[in-house]
């Protein structure tokens, strides 16, 4: 049995979302992760027989590698907590997207007409990992609306990349989380090592924690790699 992982470590003031304001500027929000306890707060606890630490976090769930429920764009939607197994375990098909300029809009000449995309989740490799913690991350390649959709006519259930964002950044109707997710079709962002996935058969999976009202979620995102 062998497995991919297709996700980011969350790390202590990692980058995560960043907020730009009507002047222009940009906050940018991070993670912060310390102990809540500590093993040597906890000893007296135990007699001093064992020791634990309780970790706390605190974070935007758009953070890392993350999962977006259709209530992350569109209110009184289903959230998080609502999406089932099947949406978030599927058959995967990664697409080979390498080659890109920052902000190119790619077009449907990226999809190969043999593949069968129904039912299954569709990743696209932009080579984009390799950007990672740099501000280059920020400027990325994204889908055209005639890809998404063909996508929808297809069948996906699911579209992920290796990007920050399944728009382009700089246009705020975000028009893809727009359409995909009024049709219930999934959403992952900052997915790493998809290369590793090319000629294989897999199944993807994206299990969130199951909190209500949360509106997306960080994943460990994986692929088991089938006979």
């Amino acid at each position: 049995m062998q497995f991919v992982d297709l996700s980011y470590a969350l790390e202590n003031g990692m980058p995560g979302f960043r907020l730009k304001n009507e002047q222009g500027g940009v906050t940018e929000f991070s993670i912060q992760i310390h102990p809540f306890i500590s093993h040597e707060q906890s000893r007296p606890r135990y007699n001093n027989l064992a020791e634990f630490e309780i970790t706390e976090m605190t974070l935007h769930t758009s953070i890392g590698t993350y999962l977006d429920s259709p209530y992350h764009r569109h209110r009184g939607r289903r959230d998080i907590s609502q999406l089932n197994l099947t949406e978030v375990i599927l058959p995967g098909i990664v697409i080979d997207a390498r080659g890109y300029d920052p902000f190119v809009e790619v077009g449907p000449e990226i999809l190969p007409d043999h593949y069968d995309y129904a039912g299954k989740a569709v990743l696209f490799n932009f080579g984009w990992d390799i950007h990672w913690g740099t501000e280059q991350y920020y400027s990325y390649p994204f889908l055209s609306q005639t890809v998404v959709t063909a996508l929808l006519k297809a069948g996906a259930k699911l579209v992920g990349m290796d990007t920050l964002n399944a728009d382009d950044s700089r246009n705020p109707a975000r028009p893809t989380h727009t359409v995909l997710l009024q049709q219930d079709v999934l959403i992952m962002e900052n997915l790493t090592g998809l290369d590793q996935l090319y000629g294989k058969d897999f199944r993807f999976f994206a299990v969130p924690l199951k909190a209500k009202s949360a509106a997306a979620m960080s994943v460990r995102a994986f692929a088991e790699i089938l006979a």
